[in-house]
C-alpha cells in the first residue's frame, strides 16, 4: 500500500488562505464523489399530461351581464362560468365542461334575446316617429 497520497483538501496547504471557489469546489467534490466510471445509463421517461382547454365563457359572460341582461340570462351564464373556472383549478374536468356547455347555452340566448330587444326597440321607435311627423 502506498503511504504517499495526495491531500484531498488542497486549499489548506498551498499556503494561501482558500476562496470562495475553491470552498465550493471542494464540497462540491466530497458531496457528489469521484467520478464514477462508465456503467449503464438508465433513464426515467416522465408523460405529463396536458390539461385539457376548457373554455369558462366569462369574459361572454360578463359581457352580457353587464350589456344585454334580458331575463337575468347574463347574471346566470357568469355564475355557471365561475362554477366552470372553479371545476377547472379544483381538476374536475368534466364538471368544467358541463357548467362551461350550460353558460354557452346561456350566453347565446341572452345574446340572441339581447338583439331582438334592441331590435325591437329600434324598430319601434322607427315607427312612432313616423307616425307622429304624418300627424
Amino acid at each position: 500500500m502506498n503511504r504517499s497520497s495526495q491531500p484531498f483538501f488542497t486549499g489548506a496547504h498551498t499556503g494561501f488562505p482558500p476562496t470562495y471557489e475553491m470552498l465550493k469546489e471542494e464540497h462540491e467534490v466530497s458531496v457528489l464523489g469521484a467520478p464514477q466510471g462508465s456503467g449503464p445509463v438508465t433513464t426515467t421517461v416522465v408523460n405529463i399530461r396536458s390539461e385539457t382547454v376548457v373554455p369558462d365563457h366569462i369574459v361572454w359572460s360578463l359581457f352580457n351581464t353587464l350589456f344585454m341582461n334580458p331575463f337575468c340570462l347574463g347574471f346566470v351564464a357568469f355564475a355557471y362560468s365561475v362554477k366552470s373556472r372553479d371545476r377547472k383549478m379544483v381538476g374536475d374536468v368534466i364538471g368544467a365542461q358541463s357548467y362551461a356547455s350550460t353558460a354557452k347555452c346561456l350566453n347565446i340566448w341572452a345574446l340572441i334575446l339581447g338583439l331582438f330587444v334592441i331590435i325591437g326597440v329600434i324598430v319601434s321607435a322607427i315607427l312612432l316617429s313616423t307616425v307622429f311627423v304624418r300627424h
